[in-house]
């Protein structure tokens, strides 16, 4: 079938009396996370007695860096015991970082 002129387009709802039906809306939200692991060539692997278990550490001083905490917060953490403080052959301070990331991910779903 051929159609010359102009087009019209028109609207078709179904209506009862005056009011008019509407499809539902649905909205869907996905949500999702990441975890970047940086390795230095300075990485140290140590044995975790809380965690029984060999694993990687981060000093002391880095924490802020690997995980934006601030300084009150790392304190607060190890006080709490939820942070896993262990001495290295050199006698400083690293932390646990299995024991950082189950921390960060219950701050998360709480």
């Amino acid at each position: 079938m051929l159609l010359s002129g102009k087009l019209t387009s028109f609207h078709h709802s179904h209506k009862v009396g005056k009011q008019e039906f509407m499809a539902n809306k649905t909205t869907i939200t996905i949500e999702t996370d990441s975890l970047l692991i940086l390795r230095g060539r300075t990485s140290r692997q140590a044995w975790c007695p809380q965690c029984a278990a060999e694993v990687e550490t981060a000093a002391l001083e880095d924490i802020g860096v690997v995980s934006n905490l601030g300084r009150a917060a790392v304190a607060e953490w190890l006080n709490a015991g939820d942070l896993h403080r262990l001495p290295s052959a050199d006698g400083s301070q690293v932390i646990c970082l299995n024991s950082l990331l189950a921390r960060v991910r219950k701050t998360i779903t709480s």
